[in-house]
């Protein structure tokens, strides 16, 4: 008693995800061939840190104080809400699969569940971000292009750096999507968010109490 048994793997999920590491492997060999491998440092380390959770949501909350924008504030809050969502549904995740990375990081944030790889966080949060400014509050196609754009050279970065595997990768993917939706049937109204912003700057915002 006391001693913690290794979890036993499927042996056709275990054949999955070997055939996902060698494909993994390939395509970073490849593509690193083609690209110097120092300029991809800098980029991928730049998309690594233009969607990290922390940063995000540190951000949202610095515009919500700062701009003080009463039209934005549906969009700020519901949006932070859906990043919440999106850190603690990730986190139950990978302490169940517990699929290690390619190679350890040593990314300073990286603590607890977040050693994991699957699924990709990074790559989910990316696409919850399209979900929301396509369908929940949706701008200009001339904006989502570089969204999609921004996505794909994530995704594309989390595999050069070797913190994510290709199965990673769709997982977030598809994660990401079905985050939008249940974002879209949790969306909060305009006036719920106006509250929430009062309590949060700790002051009265116009039109947060009307119609009490």
């Amino acid at each position: 008693m006391g001693k913690h048994h290794k979890r036993e793997v499927p042996p056709m999920l275990q054949n999955i995800l070997a055939i996902d590491v060698q494909l993994t492997e390939k395509l970073v060999k490849c593509i690193e061939k083609l690209m110097p491998l120092r300029q991809l440092k800098i980029h991928n380390t730049a998309l690594e840190i233009s969607c990290h959770g922390i940063p995000w949501i540190a951000s949202i909350l610095a515009f919500i104080w700062i701009l003080d924008n009463k039209n934005l504030y549906q969009m700020q809050v519901n949006l932070l809400f859906g990043l919440l969502l999106d850190i603690i549904v990730i986190a139950i995740l990978k302490a169940f699969f517990r699929r290690r990375r390619p190679v350890p990081t040593n990314d300073p944030f990286s603590v607890g569940p977040d050693k994991y790889s699957f699924p990709s966080g990074h790559v989910s949060r990316s696409v919850l971000i399209f979900y929301v400014f396509k369908y929940l509050w949706p701008v200009s196609v001339f904006c989502l292009l570089p969204i999609a754009a921004w996505i794909f050279s994530l995704a594309m970065s989390r595999l050069l750096m070797k913190r994510h595997h290709i199965l990673d990768i769709c997982a977030g993917l598809i994660l990401g999507y079905v985050e939008g939706m249940l974002l879209s049937f949790l969306y909060l109204d305009a006036k719920t968010c106006a509250y929430l912003v009062s309590w949060l700057n700790d002051a009265k915002v116009d039109g947060a109490e009307d119609d009490a």
